[in-house]
């Protein structure tokens, strides 16, 4: 049978833990969509999954890129279908593990890459001109004029990206919202999507518990190791959560106890978008975990919707 099963959900709520437990019991390995857990070096910020944890199960685009190399939507696509095909050619069950939703949008839904903007238009240069004299800031100022949702997903500084979206705008071709809007399922493969929660307070709990211990764990001085790797935070890869925010503290922007703060309240916000991104999905099945009465119980429920789509 070929069919994924994805796991989705906000950071904090539990993902890697259900999803090792599930690929034990399903005969299952796992392809990450976690926009940072991909990349090398950054083991604590991206609170990637430990040693032990990928010797319980096998795990595929975790500690694959080199945080100094751009990577996109398109890579992960490429990176992790090419993993889906190698784990459904051993009688494998693929488990997608995730809270990054184009990364799962990617893997459901057939999404165009091929059209690329012409590189040498006028108004490309007119676009360049603008963030030069102007300011990255403008530039992405212009984008949420024309596609505010669009440019909610795209940083200010990454440059590059903005003047694509405006580009494709500008010729009709609306395709940075097909991005988030594309409705043609993959052929593929079959999926089961399900989406893991909790009750807001708890998962908040959840998320100040994890960026205290990340502190504990020594956050600061990885983004120090970093750093003398040659990466800051102009890089797209330290555009992450934890990361930018002690880009700050190291900066002198504010102490460190204010870096903290912003990093839990930044995580709660990106925890909020991530619930509204996959609630707009009308094929999830939605497991509160804060209502199951043990871990057991939601991997049953997990393998129960597996097994009936």
């Amino acid at each position: 049978m070929r069919k994924i099963l994805i796991i989705a959900g906000p950071t904090a709520v539990g993902k890697t833990e259900y999803a090792i437990e599930t690929a034990k019991a399903l005969n299952g390995e796992i392809v990450s969509a976690d926009s940072m857990q991909l990349y090398k070096y950054m083991d604590i910020g991206s609170a990637k999954p430990t040693a032990e944890e990928r010797r319980e199960a096998v795990h595929f685009l975790v500690d694959e890129i080199d945080p100094r190399e751009s990577f996109s939507v398109y890579e992960y696509q490429k990176r992790a279908k090419s993993a889906i095909e190698d784990i459904f050619s051993r009688g494998k069950v693929p488990i997608i593990s995730g809270g990054t939703g184009l990364y799962v949008n990617s893997l459901i839904y057939d999404m165009d890459f091929s059209v690329r903007p012409d590189n040498n238009s006028e108004f490309r240069k007119k676009l360049e001109a603008i963030a030069e004299t102007q300011g990255n800031e403008a530039l992405h100022a212009k984008l949420a004029d024309s596609d505010p949702e669009a440019a909610g997903r795209i940083h200010p500084n990454n440059v590059k990206k903005v003047i694509r979206a405006l580009e494709m705008l500008e010729g009709g071709d609306s395709r940075v919202r097909k991005f988030s809007e594309a409705d043609t399922r993959t052929g593929d493969y079959e999926y089961c999507l399900t989406g893991l929660c909790r009750e807001r307070q708890e998962l908040y709990d959840r998320i100040d518990m994890r960026v205290d211990l990340l502190m504990k764990q020594g956050l600061p001085d990885e983004i120090k190791r970093l750093e003398a790797m040659g990466l800051t935070e102009s890089f797209i890869s330290m555009k992450g959560i934890g990361y930018k925010e002690l880009f700050g503290y190291l900066r002198g922007k504010y102490d460190l106890e204010e870096a903290v703060r912003l990093i839990k309240r930044n995580t709660r916000h990106y925890a909020k978008k991530q619930m509204t991104w996959f609630r707009r999905y009308d094929d999830i099945h939605w497991i509160n975990l804060s209502e199951c009465a043990s871990k057991e119980e939601a991997v049953e429920r997990i393998i129960g919707y597996w097994k009936d789509e």
